[in-house]
């Protein structure tokens, strides 16, 4: 693990504003390797998942959560999963020759689903958002707004090397603080480019950004915290997939193709079974395959 993988959390104590930077570089890349996605469908999906991290960072109560974006578009499908941990892992479902275009358009009718699982709870909650917004960011806006009452801003950027996300949101005091504070520290953000974003450390960052409020009330920076990829290959839930298919229904794969070939979409692992491996697996000899 390098130390380019964190999730810094940080306070205006003088306004009531809080925020957030993640720079996700090691396990970013760990997750693309070997898919071979498309520019677009790794800008999306990276953008998905640094959102991931900052909402599972902020939980009030230890959860996993998965955000899946749907559609009917040439996207069809973004799932980001993250647990109490901070390990990560997500897939997309994308052409890899895809132009760039709003989200509505590459996406299409589509919606944003999150499903919380909690330690407390057999039953996980679901809830179903509209994808409101032609940008991740600007989806996510409006769901952070929404439920939780507070305005959030967001600012995202993804390529091959590089997943990162500045979060601004307005605290309930905030107004009383400084009725120009969240609008003057938006407009400040804005300003922040995609390279800075990708390579700036965190003081220089908030530095560069935010000299004036840092001057005028200062900017606690929290402890980091450390996501990483975690998408390890799991043989035993494999083998239970296979025994659940059915002896019949293994062989006559073994018939057409020689073996059993699985895919783990989501983890990008392959799993192959050959004649010998379901006899053992079954614990009974084959039936004579033709």
């Amino acid at each position: 693990m390098t130390g380019d993988d964190y999730i810094r959390r940080f306070l205006f104590e003088a306004l009531d504003i809080r925020g957030a930077l993640v720079r996700f570089e090691h396990g970013w890349q760990e997750m693309l390797r070997g898919r071979g996605y498309g520019i677009v469908a790794q800008r999306l999906l990276g953008e998905v998942t640094v959102v991931t991290l900052l909402i599972a960072g902020q939980l009030k109560q230890p959860a996993r959560i998965t955000l899946q974006v749907r559609g009917r578009g040439p996207v069809g499908t973004l799932v980001v999963d993250c647990d109490q941990q901070q390990r990560v892992r997500g897939m997309a479902i994308a052409p890899d020759d895809i132009a760039e275009g709003p989200l509505s358009a590459l996406v299409g009718d589509g919606h944003l689903v999150m499903t919380l699982q909690t330690d407390r709870s057999a039953t996980p909650y679901q809830s179903l958002v509209p994808l409101e917004g032609d940008s991740v960011a600007e989806v996510f806006e409006h769901f952070l707004e929404q439920s939780e009452q507070q305005p959030a801003a967001l600012w995202l950027h993804a390529d091959g090397d590089c997943a990162s996300a500045l979060f601004l949101q307005k605290l309930p005091d905030a107004d009383q603080r400084d009725a120009d504070g969240w609008n003057r520290v938006c407009r400040l953000a804005a300003t922040v480019t995609q390279e800075e974003l990708a390579s700036l450390p965190v003081d220089v960052l908030l530095g560069r950004l935010f000299a004036d409020e840092i001057a005028d009330g200062g900017i606690r920076v929290f402890d980091p915290s450390v996501p990483r990829h975690n998408c390890p290959r799991d043989e035993e839930k494999v083998r239970r997939l296979v025994l659940s298919l059915g002896r019949a229904e293994v062989e006559s794969i073994l018939a057409e193709k020689g073996e059993l070939h699985i895919h783990d979409d989501m983890c990008n692992h392959d799993y192959r079974f050959s004649v010998s491996d379901i006899a053992q697996l079954f614990g009974d000899p084959p039936s004579a395959l033709h």
